[in-house]
């Protein structure tokens, strides 16, 4: 997308209401990527980021902040959601109307965004993921096929980390209704469509992680803990939505 087309999308995004713009981003341990990452998103989408160190132990802060981030220091491990959670909330108090959410791991292309953000606006929808569904292990399609059956969530990237949120998102998901979830994915989506915001889904590509691994689907052992724990939670909103209605 060239930089006119680009400016244009940011013109009408605040014409309808949607700007201005925030990237966060969560970040623990990830100095050698951090930087570019950031740097990308500044130019390919050139909005405001948010870097949350999530109790890193290298130069994540520093790296961040060189390549023009502000950076919020936890003083305790958050994990993923926790992180990302502070960083959404950080865009509520400063006026943003607007949150796209990105990996620090290099994983998420920022030149993806331009193209999320134009259906964005064109179909006012609330919630936009960028997925790629043909990344991952067995071990990560198992899961997702599980939780599609569990939860009646039809999407093709259950755990896809590049998301945007609009303002009514922000709000939801900054409230104490969206706190202690251990994983963004299931807890955030099933909180999502409960509240009625329109979901949509943009294929996009994502590069390889370039260090580690994931957290969640290193291994059978990870996984199944990682489905217990979600499992726990889908019956928790279960008996919760059957309280509402009263059941």
């Amino acid at each position: 997308m060239q930089a006119k087309q680009k400016k244009n999308l940011v013109c009408r995004m605040a014409g309808t209401g949607q700007g201005p713009l925030l990237a966060v981003i969560p970040a623990w341990n990830e100095e050698s990527t951090v930087y570019d990452v950031v740097n990308r998103v500044k130019k390919e989408v050139g909005c405001d980021v948010v870097v949350v160190d999530d109790g890193s132990t290298d130069n994540t802060a520093a790296n961040a902040r060189k390549a023009g981030a502000v950076v919020l220091h936890l003083v305790t491990r958050l994990n993923a959601w926790g992180a990302m959670q502070t960083g959404i909330r950080y865009a509520l108090k400063h006026g943003y109307r607007t949150v796209v959410t990105l990996d620090a791991d290099g994983q998420h292309l920022p030149e993806t965004i331009p193209f999320l953000l134009a259906p964005f606006i064109e179909q006012q929808a609330e919630v936009v993921i960028g997925a790629f569904p043909q990344r991952g292990s067995t071990a990560r399609h198992f899961a997702w096929s599980f939780f599609r059956t569990l939860t009646g969530l039809n999407y093709e990237d259950l755990t896809s980390g590049l998301r945007i949120y609009s303002h009514n998102a922000i709000k939801l998901l900054s409230s104490r209704d969206a706190t202690l979830l251990d994983f963004q994915d299931l807890g955030v989506l099933m909180l999502l469509r409960k509240s009625g915001l329109n979901i949509v889904e943009i294929p996009v590509t994502m590069n390889q992680r370039q260090i580690g691994k994931s957290k969640i689907f290193q291994s059978w052992f990870s996984v199944f803990g990682y489905m217990l724990q979600s499992f726990i939670l889908c019956l928790a909103k279960t008996k919760e939505k059957k309280t509402d209605n009263g059941e």
